[in-house]
């Protein structure tokens, strides 16, 4: 004789009518810039049953749920609250290396600003080490870029010409021709950069 519910495992959550689960999952791993297959590689559930709990077309048990939870570093509360329960503030912590964007023996760029946002604009941390320098190509047509340095001296090139800043300056200038950062100081420069679309 069937059980009622019968298709229902064990130790699953309640049904998701609403489909806040799937859609929160998909955020999240949006928030970090993962593939499924990272996902599956950061909390060992397939990747075939992470596409089918984001799709809404399965029910994770508590198990899977809390294998979920544990590699976004959340507990199991923080995964699955409610629509407009979560925090209005959004955090990117300085150790999360999904955010680091760039790192070599002389540059390293963390993004400061979300990354599963469409926008039009974009907030950095860049760190020259002594002689180091973030050279770029020009970007979309009236770009611009807008810096301020921290620590350091650096010299800014943008098309043909070039500025010296020390802690504490800022400028702004043309990111749609070819531009760079370049540490002339001594030691490592911080500089935080925000890049801004047309």
């Amino acid at each position: 004789m069937a059980r009622k519910n019968d298709s229902k495992k064990a130790g699953a959550l309640a049904p998701d009518p609403g489909g806040h689960f799937s859609s929160r999952l998909k955020q999240l791993r949006g928030q970090r810039g993962w593939s499924l297959e990272e996902l599956e590689k950061a909390c060992g559930v397939s990747r075939s049953m992470l596409s089918q709990i984001e799709r809404a077309q399965a029910n994770p048990t508590l198990a899977v749920t809390f294998r979920i939870a544990r590699a976004f570093g959340m507990s199991i509360g923080e995964l699955v609250e409610a629509p407009g329960a979560t925090s209005a503030i959004n955090v990117i912590r300085s150790n999360d290396h999904a955010y680091h964007y760039r790192s070599d023996k002389d540059c390293v760029i963390r993004t400061l600003s979300p990354l599963n946002l469409e926008k039009d604009v974009e907030f950095y941390e860049v760190r020259l080490n002594e002689g180091g320098a973030l050279r770029s190509a020009a970007h979309f047509e009236g770009t611009r870029e807008f810096i301020t340095v921290q620590k350091g001296r650096v010299r800014v090139h943008s098309g043909d010409d070039a500025e010296d800043l020390d802690p504490g300056d800022s400028s702004s200038y043309r990111a749609d021709v070819p531009h760079a950062l370049v540490n002339v100081g001594r030691g490592a420069a911080v500089i935080f950069l925000v890049d801004i679309y047309q």
